[in-house]
């Protein structure tokens, strides 16, 4: 549920906005385990001003990652 939110939105979402956007209620103790969780897995960005989605399962980019240039 969490993971949907956040790839639908298009801007940041603080953790109370995330909350009263999910369907059921979620304790913030789970809420900030699932963000943890997120966050070490590369999909999330967690800050001060917000949590934002910004994993790209692209081949491409992958693709153009793994062969490109290190300057």
């Amino acid at each position: 549920m969490v993971e949907e939110i956040l790839k639908k939105s298009s801007t940041l979402l603080t953790r109370e906005q995330l909350k009263s956007k999910l369907p059921t209620k979620v304790m913030h103790q789970t809420l900030n385990i699932i963000l943890k969780y997120l966050e070490d897995s590369g999909k999330i960005l967690d800050g001060r001003k917000g949590i934002l989605w910004i994993y790209n399962p692209s081949p491409k980019l992958d693709k153009a990652i793994r062969e490109g240039v290190e300057l």
